[in-house]
């Protein structure tokens, strides 16, 4: 009896391991090449949103549209268990509102509009292949209250925003946090076969800023 016991939990374990598995799934392997491609743009964001706008230049945008590694932290924090799938489809919303805020404030020649152009271009590519990635019933699911409380707010129409949401940023800082949470919530895609990379790690970052490279794509 004790031998079947222990056959009937292991068998049972098993099983929900293969229940879970689809919640616990990584990223997709489809998504890597439109996000490493996307990623290739990104490299060059220093010379195209820096460089080419006058010290200090700001845009303005809805406070949640800065969208950094601690906000991500912090939502882990207060959503428990919170799906990385879910975080996956905000940061697709977020910055799909920002390339359009910063595209906007661009002349038709400015230096750096074919440049953001085409990173719009690759960053819709990468949301394409993120949609047919999952079922629809799964994107469709209802979001976690904080989580969709932020979605609603980014989603809101610009007049009806109240002046208090809004706040200005340089936009090499905007593709800054773009990069950077790209890495962290799909990181599989980015993973170094040398040594293991926090890329949620605020500390990561700062160690690369001081060397002015990006980790291997």
């Amino acid at each position: 009896m004790v031998q079947l016991s222990t056959s009937v939990c292991l068998v049972g374990g098993l099983l929900g391991l293969f229940l879970l598995a689809p919640v616990m799934a990584s990223t997709p392997a489809s998504m890597c090449t439109p996000l490493k491609t996307l990623n290739d743009s990104l490299s060059h964001r220093r010379r195209y949103m820096k460089h080419n706008f006058p010290i200090n230049y700001t845009i303005r945008v809805h406070q949640k549209e800065i969208f950094k590694l601690s906000n991500i932290s912090r939502m882990k924090l207060q959503v428990e268990e919170l799906d990385e799938l879910v975080l996956q489809r905000l940061w697709f919303e977020v910055n799909q509102g920002v390339l359009k805020k910063i595209i906007r404030v661009m002349p038709e020649r400015h230096p750096s509009r074919p440049y953001t152009a085409e990173l719009e271009r690759r960053f819709r590519d990468a949301e394409g292949v993120f949609v047919q990635s999952h079922p629809a019933e799964v994107l469709q699911q209802e979001l976690p209250e904080t989580i969709q409380d932020i979605w609603d707010r980014l989603t809101e129409e610009p007049e009806r925003v109240p002046e208090s949401s809004w706040r200005f940023a340089s936009p090499k800082s905007l593709l800054d946090n773009f990069c950077h949470t790209m890495y962290c919530l799909f990181s599989e895609c980015f993973a170094s076969t040398e040594v293991q990379q926090d890329y949620c790690g605020v500390s990561h970052w700062r160690k690369g800023r001081k060397k002015d490279l990006q980790p291997e794509s």
